[in-house]
């Protein structure tokens, strides 16, 4: 254990990484916690206010991440500096992602089905950075060998390749894919040489003139959000807390609806 440790930890220089990861998965955790209790009316906490104005924590998360990252960059890599400037900034985004949906929308929505983005978003940095810090460089460096990163046209071209597949992707409507499929390039062409999501450019741009590309995308993508919209929805409960149901329905809505009937094909309608 302590030389897998040092090889893949100290040795690369990844400590303050590691810690940067941490700090944001427990800011991002302990902040949610304190949030339900305010809103369930337990506990101590409550809503920091100056006046009638409330103070939402991605204030104090801009502040923290202002820090640390000057702190990160004018400390030296291995000293100490470095790795409190990691903590800081790790704290700082946990704050800041938490409320991505109210930076987003530009509205309180931290309770409401749009808030289920900030969840969202938090997990899938997360899974990034610790995609990283386990050895995956952006657009498959990684899978180069010795010989061939030391060729700038292999490194070119291989980045080239990736970020290609990736764009497709998220012209496709999977962004999901298109963020993992940067450092883990299988995923991105995966979702490249798949049919698109109806609703997104490529769908608009290619599909106009299509309709067996139409009714087989559309019938795809209505299938998936009916199986993992459900698992998606109590994850992000999980996670986040209970959000509040869309009153224009009276329900919990997907935010990620299957498509509606024009995109099924004949017989399914």
């Amino acid at each position: 254990m302590g030389h897998w440790w040092y090889r893949n930890i100290l040795e690369p220089g990844k400590l303050p990484l590691l810690l940067a990861l941490l700090s944001f998965v427990l800011s991002f955790l302990v902040t949610r916690i304190i949030t339900r209790m305010i809103r369930a009316g337990k506990g101590p906490f409550g809503n920091v206010k100056a006046g009638d104005l409330h103070i939402h924590h991605v204030v104090p998360g801009i502040i923290l991440t202002i820090i640390g990252g000057f702190g990160a960059v004018a400390a030296g890599r291995h000293s100490f500096g470095s790795l409190a400037s990691a903590v800081i900034f790790g704290l700082g985004a946990g704050l800041v992602l938490d409320e991505f949906a109210l930076i987003l929308h530009l509205d309180d929505v931290y309770w409401s089905e749009a808030g289920r983005k900030s969840v969202e978003i938090v997990v899938l940095t997360a899974a990034l950075v610790a995609l990283v810090l386990g050895g995956f460089l952006p657009f498959g460096v990684n899978e180069l060998t010795d010989e061939e990163r030391h060729s700038r046209v292999f490194v070119v071209m291989n980045t080239a390749t990736n970020f290609f597949f990736a764009l497709i992707a998220l012209a496709k409507g999977k962004p999901r894919m298109a963020l993992f499929g940067i450092v883990v390039p299988f995923v991105a062409i995966f979702g490249g040489v798949r049919l698109a999501r109806p609703g997104s450019p490529w769908w608009k741009l290619f599909y106009k003139n299509r309709p067996r590309a139409r009714s087989k995308g559309g019938l795809r993508a209505y299938h998936h959000d009916r199986r993992w919209s459900k698992p998606r929805r109590k994850v992000q409960e999980l996670l986040g807390g209970r959000f509040d149901p869309d009153p224009r329905r009276g329900s919990v809505v997907d935010p990620d609806p299957a498509p509606g009937p024009d995109h099924l094909p004949e017989r399914r309608r």
